[in-house]
């Protein structure tokens, strides 16, 4: 019989499911409590610095676990990372990745010993201040790029070093001063705006973390389109992130707004009545509601109505009539307001309370000392 546990991060999940680290990256493994699945597959994910994470061959048959800390072949040499999937659920993983079939993968070597982790602790130890000293190089150079993070190999032999570029950079001179300056294998691995506020992560207009720095792996182009169908001011201060990019969070609701724009009249149809024709001006797409104005360019007879009562006076001037108003009933559709949430309650209420309670208990105690009173 299968013991579980409650973690803080599983609530009732199975614990063999669950990661000891809380990232972005974890995938909750839903196939750990079937029989016999660690010994399904001898493929293995492990994670080194977010966001960076391969698939290894268990090649020694090491009894593994999520959480355990594993050295792992290297080019050269070797490198520490964390093992996060074990299983049948390892290749719809390596599916994900877009992995070729073909794909040599690299070894597990063993366990991770402690003159490993000492070397792996000094390494990342350097990795800040290798960063800032690199900044300094490529500038000396007057290379257009800039260089947001630095990540050591476990045994300390190679750095990546992760830059953004908007054009080509030629950076042949720069490896060889980084690699005669930190005595290690250089690598360059190019960045996007996005990528790298997700590796820094933040706050967003919205108050919570970034989408980029918590859950998204894979980022979709955003256009201006995506705003207009929402109809946002196409103000680039207000669309734009943290990286300077258009808003990953425009693209959430924008299908909606297309299915909802589909059932509203076209801006280019006018309403003809028996006093005035109006034109469309702007349009509340969730509610349906539509306001008409008799200019063109500004606001003047303002009239707000339903869609369904628009494609009314739509059909009626297709027929060649024409309704007295605007409005069913001679009535206009209010439109809802937004509330603002502070203005609902008044912060001194509980202050009238004690007031009223202070004023009824004052005269209770008129009362008893004037009992004819």
């Amino acid at each position: 019989m299968n013991d579980f546990k409650v973690a803080d991060q599983c609530m009732n999940l199975d614990i063999k499911g669950c990661s000891k680290q809380t990232d972005k990256l974890n995938t909750y493994d839903w196939l750990a409590d079937l029989p016999d699945n660690a010994k399904a597959t001898d493929l293995v994910e492990v994670q080194f610095k977010p966001p960076r994470k391969g698939y290894f061959i268990n090649s020694n048959n090491l009894t593994l676990q999520k959480g355990d800390i594993v050295a792992v072949e290297a080019n050269p040499g070797h490198d520490i990372g964390t093992v996060t999937m074990t299983g049948r659920l390892v290749h719809l993983q390596i599916k994900k990745a877009n992995l070729r079939p073909d794909t040599e993968l690299k070894r597990i070597y063993r366990k991770a010993r402690p003159v490993d982790m000492d070397k792996f602790a000094e390494a990342k130890a350097r990795e800040h201040e290798t960063m800032i000293e690199s900044r300094q190089i490529a500038k000396d150079l007057g290379l257009q790029m800039k260089i947001g993070d630095v990540e050591y190999q476990g045994d300390g032999n190679k750095a990546i070093f992760y830059y953004i570029a908007d054009d080509r950079v030629d950076f042949r001179q720069l490896i060889k001063v980084l690699a005669e300056r930190f005595r290690v294998r250089i690598e360059m691995k190019q960045i996007g705006a996005r990528q790298e506020a997700g590796r820094i992560g933040g706050i967003g207009p919205c108050g919570r973390e970034l989408c980029c720095s918590t859950w998204m792996t894979r980022f979709i182009s955003v256009s201006t389109s995506a705003a207009r169908f929402q109809d946002l001011s196409l103000n680039p201060q207000k669309l734009a992130g943290q990286c300077a990019k258009l808003k990953c969070c425009m693209n959430y609701e924008v299908d909606q707004y297309v299915e909802s724009l589909k059932r509203l009249p076209s801006r280019e149809i006018v309403l003809q009545t028996k006093d005035n024709d109006y034109y469309f001006f702007k349009a509340d797409i969730l509610t349906k509601h539509i306001t008409y104005s008799t200019d063109k360019r500004i606001l003047v007879g303002e009239q707000t109505i339903t869609s369904r009562r628009a494609f009314d006076v739509i059909n009626m001037n297709r027929e060649g009539k024409k309704p007295l108003t605007l409005t069913e009933d001679d009535a206009t559709v209010e439109t809802p307001s937004s509330v603002d949430l502070l203005d609902q309650d008044n912060i001194n209420r509980f202050d009238h309370m004690k007031k009223k309670k202070k004023n009824k208990n004052k005269r209770k105690g008129d009362r008893k000392d004037n009992p004819k009173g």
